[in-house]
């Protein structure tokens, strides 16, 4: 709730405000589940909707989605509103906007392959460090040769075509195994199996779009529906350190403000920092450092300040710790933990403080004017001028297609990228090798038919041969056969003769 200009978050003796110009310098909420943190979630960013602040939220349980709702009169709440003395209090609806990775629940959110990186997709793949420089190497050939990487389809063809050329590549760009390869195929394909390929696609989000305001001023809350999401809690991790290192790389160097650019919550934020390699562990911090400079504000939800790195612990200037639990040595170093973040109030004792506070309660520490954290308060929590829980299905499907993102980024398109080129490359590869083949079998046929047609003219050409001789020695029979016929019919007349004349005697 917005007062005199500042966001009023809570209240013990005095009110507890937390100015706007200090929105940016982040800030942490914490405490066991079932404590008040989402309440405390919601009163933040209603209020810094109401000073014209985006906000940015991601709906691990699924209530959150009453925010585009105004809250409902109860009992309770009579008593809680009466209790703080608020007498200008009104239930309330917000600009809320729904996004979810799988397109179920809102908008559908989609990065490319290219501006994932081969780093952060490494780890949402569990490369091993070989593996990584694999990558590494596929996403350089793609660059270098001009290939987009949009979408897992793409990344898949440009791995199965630069390990089919390694040898192309090992001199400029380094050994390409087949075993590494074959492990990045794998991995995704695990990938593909959580959702991950509807994650990776075009229209990608531009997430400046997150960035606006409705009609009368107030900043737009984005949800992110989480519920399915948070089951893959690897793809929810590396997509929410995806959306903060876009911020950071896209937004303008501002300095300080009269309030944030836009403010980011981050549910359940151990998991973002769970398994983290050192060089990504690295990267948050510098972000989370610098981000402060474009004017953006990012505020860690978890059970504990333990869970966050000390290095991003040290820029968390807003706390706000409900209760935890302490029946082990473990949780009672965390209580200490805890209490050892705040700057200490004389009044009370901190780790005793945290183990007894109630529903709705906190103690919170902010940041003054001049960027000092405050004395620890014991104070209750405001509550929320939208609606406490989840909205039905159709008012849900109702602001999704009635806002103008539905849309831009509700069809996905598939647009020529390295998939296709490859695989028109592939298929005039093939058809050219299948031409050379088919010229080849033709040659040879060709060469066969010709020496086949030698042998049969050669074997006519005998044949014909044989035939001629055959013909001539069946003449030349015939011709001594008449020959000796006529030679013996003229020796049989004078034989003839001379009987003749040897019984008759000579006629002269």
């Amino acid at each position: 709730m917005v007062k005199d200009g500042k966001i009023w978050i809570a209240k013990n003796d005095t009110p507890q405000f937390l100015f706007p110009k200090m929105g940016n310098r982040h800030g942490l909420i914490a405490g066991a589940t079932g404590t008040g943190k989402t309440v405390t979630l919601k009163v933040l960013a209603e209020s810094f909707s109401s000073l014209g602040v985006p906000v940015f939220l991601a709906d691990i349980k699924g209530d959150l989605s009453g925010m585009c709702a105004p809250g409902k009169e109860s009992e309770d709440m009579s008593k809680r509103i009466a209790k703080f003395g608020i007498e200008d209090w009104s239930y309330t609806s917000f600009p809320t906007r729904f996004f979810d990775i799988f397109g179920k629940n809102g908008h559908p959110v989609r990065t490319t392959v290219s501006e994932m990186g081969p780093i952060l997709l490494s780890r949402l793949l569990g490369l091993t460090t070989v593996q990584e420089g694999v990558l590494n190497i596929i996403f350089r050939v793609a660059d270098d040769n001009g290939l987009l990487l949009i979408d897992l389809k793409d990344l898949k063809a440009m791995i199965q075509y630069v390990s089919e050329h390694r040898e192309e590549y090992t001199l400029n760009y380094g050994t390409v195994s087949p075993q590494s390869a074959g492990a990045i195929q794998r991995a995704l394909l695990a990938l593909e199996s959580q959702g991950g390929d509807l994650f990776f696609g075009e229209p990608a989000l531009d997430i400046l779009d997150w960035i606006t305001t409705d009609e009368d001023g107030r900043g737009m809350i984005n949800i992110l529906d989480s519920t399915e999401l948070v089951q893959s809690p690897l793809l929810y991790a590396t997509f929410l350190l995806w959306m903060l290192t876009e911020l950071f790389e896209k937004l303008p160097e501002v300095g300080d403000m009269d309030k944030p650019k836009m403010v980011f919550f981050f549910d359940e934020a151990h998991l973002l920092f769970r398994d983290m390699p050192k060089t990504l562990n690295q990267k948050i911090e510098q972000v989370v450092k610098l981000i402060r400079s474009k004017g953006v504000g990012v505020y860690f939800i978890s059970q504990s300040p333990s869970d966050i790195p000390d290095e991003v612990l040290a820029q968390l200037g807003n706390r706000i710790q409900h209760a935890l639990r302490a029946y082990t040595p473990a949780e009672q170093k965390a209580v200490r933990t805890a209490a050892q973040t705040f700057r200490q109030n004389p009044a009370f004792d901190t780790s005793t403080a945290i183990m007894e506070l109630g529903v709705g309660e906190a103690l919170v520490s902010f940041l003054d004017e001049k960027g000092i954290p405050t004395m620890v308060e014991r104070t209750f929590i405001l509550p929320p001028q939208s609606l406490m829980g989840a909205v039905d299905g159709f008012t849900r499907n109702s602001v999704i297609t009635k806002s103008p993102l539905d849309e831009k980024y509700g069809l996905a398109v598939d647009n020529e990228s390295a998939y296709e080129i490859l695989t028109e490359q592939n298929e005039k590869e093939e058809a050219e090798e299948l031409r050379a083949k088919e010229e080849a079998a033709a040659a040879k046929q060709k060469a066969k038919d010709d020496a086949a047609a030698v042998k049969k003219k050669e074997k006519e050409e005998a044949a014909e041969k044989k035939k001629k001789e055959k013909r001539a020695e069946k003449i030349m029979s015939k011709t001594v056969g008449r020959a000796a016929s006529s030679a013996f019919g003229t020796i049989g007349r004078e034989i003839g003769k001379s009987i003749l004349r040897g019984l008759f005697g000579n006629s002269k």
